[in-house]
């Protein structure tokens, strides 16, 4: 079986590693000459809206899949002209567009947050009358890891803030006063069969995720029951194949619905290590046909995003030698995501001591 990936970064990467173990061949489509997938497998290096690209990749894959929500929709039309191509478009339509994810959300019977269109400055002061301040104003389109997002606190900073997000037709939300942020992974397969892995526990700083907890703290059936259902309603609207997360907000007894991605999502890495099925792993056995593996996980886990700079890996793993070590083979830059560590524990409390060990070699994210 061969898949053909839209996207050649490190979760391209994953997928492409995970594929090995199963003898699935996996080629990407990426723009880089030197991605983070094409140090582990074949590449066709070309713009994701390239129709020569395009078809070379089709012609080179049984079906195609992509590994970011921002893939040109007509792309993803193109290629299913050509191939089986999964998650279906409609996927990438709604999470690209934060009113159309809104709009999902509400006929899946999901709770967001209050929110209101904004086109221009004169909108803006609109949204601010009716949701009030503080409240963060998220572009439409393109906004991910913190991107094309900003905090309003008061009257003073809102052509500011318009400024900042370079005029972009935006939705603006109140800042939500929320106990924890959670994501829920779950996985379809082609005739319906749903599997969703434990709630996981997530912390940002500066609108990208640092650090992720499996499963969630203080985990109980019935908010995993809850979670699982909001997700497998966006799935059968969506007739969704592959793995979707959805992240959320834990507000008192309430779950608000954040946003989607219509992938493998970084708040599932620790599946690599942590749980029976990998995330990636499932993903391909959703989107070739194959029955889907088992999604629970085999310990405690909780993983580490490297970010900006690598840790001196020798110290980190004398400190913690079981923690496990995922480097992407990017060159290092601010702000940006070069692997992860994961660490895993028979019980909370062991887990908890790991992860302030491997905590302690990544400043970015030590508490």
């Amino acid at each position: 079986m061969r898949v053909g990936i839209v996207g050649g970064g490190q979760l391209g990467r994953m997928l492409a590693l995970a594929g090995h173990r199963l003898g699935i061949s996996c080629i990407t489509l990426d723009p880089a000459a030197h991605s983070p997938a094409s140090q582990v497998g074949p590449a066709i290096v070309g713009a994701y809206d390239d129709q020569g690209s395009l078809t070379a990749l089709a012609a080179a894959s049984d079906v195609a899949t992509y590994e970011f929500e921002n893939v040109p929709v007509d792309s993803a039309r193109f290629l299913a002209e050509r191939v089986p191509v999964y998650p279906p478009h409609e996927a990438l339509e709604a999470a690209q567009d934060r009113l159309a994810e809104k709009a999902l959300f509400a006929d899946a019977g999901i709770e967001s947050a209050p929110f209101a269109a904004v086109g221009d400055v004169a909108g803006l002061y609109r949204a601010i009358a009716e949701i009030g301040l503080p409240a963060v104003m998220k572009t439409r389109r393109l906004g991910y890891d913190g991107k094309g997002q900003v905090v309003i606190d008061d009257d003073a900073r809102v052509e500011e803030a318009w400024r900042s997000v370079g005029a972009a037709p935006s939705i603006l939300e109140p800042r939500v006063p929320f106990d924890r942020e959670l994501s829920i992974l779950g996985v379809r397969d082609r005739k319906g069969a749903t599997a969703f892995y434990p709630l996981v526990e997530n912390e940002h700083r500066d609108g990208m995720l640092r650090v992720s907890v499996a499963p969630a703290p203080g985990l109980t059936p019935d908010l995993q029951e809850r979670v699982e259902r909001h997700a497998r309603a966006v799935m059968e609207r969506l007739g969704y194949v592959g793995v979707l997360a959805i992240e959320l907000f834990e507000v008192g007894d309430d779950l608000l619905a954040n946003e989607m991605a219509p992938r493998v999502h970084n708040s599932g890495h620790w599946t690599i290590d942590g749980a029976s099925t990998s995330q990636f792993e499932n993903h391909l056995r959703a989107v070739t046909g194959l029955p889907l593996g088992p999604t629970d996980a085999r310990s405690h886990a909780a993983m580490v995003n490297i970010v900006g700079d690598e840790p001196d890996l020798g110290a980190l793993l004398k400190a913690t030698p079981d923690a496990r070590v995922h480097l992407y083979g990017k060159q290092a830059r601010s702000d940006r995501k070069l692997g992860h560590v994961t660490v895993l524990g028979e019980d909370a409390e062991e887990l908890s001591e790991k992860l302030l060990q491997v905590r302690s070699f990544s400043p970015d994210v030590s508490p």
